[in-house]
């Protein structure tokens, strides 16, 4: 069991929110989720995120593993290096 760092959709419709979780690599996309680690709110200007970084460190250092766009997010905010895959 894998456990993944990625957004799960919220909000109504054509108004995206987005939350940034930790769960099972298994679970849907809006399924079971095991922590909330911050959010990402796309339809402000500029955009708005906030992340809780002791939780992200927590995961990553379980061997969490990120998506693509958490990963993007983690980098906008500085919680990772740039330059890593």
């Amino acid at each position: 069991m894998a456990v993944k760092i990625r957004l799960t959709r919220m909000g109504a419709k054509k108004r995206p929110f987005y939350r940034l979780i930790a769960a099972n690599s298994e679970s849907p996309r809006d399924g079971k989720f095991l922590d909330i680690l911050g959010y990402y709110n796309p339809m402000k200007e500029p955009p708005e995120i906030r992340i809780n970084k002791g939780k992200v460190q927590y995961w990553l250092e379980r061997g969490a593993l990120l998506t693509e766009a958490a990963k993007n997010l983690l980098k906008k905010e500085g919680l990772i290096n740039p330059s890593s895959n």
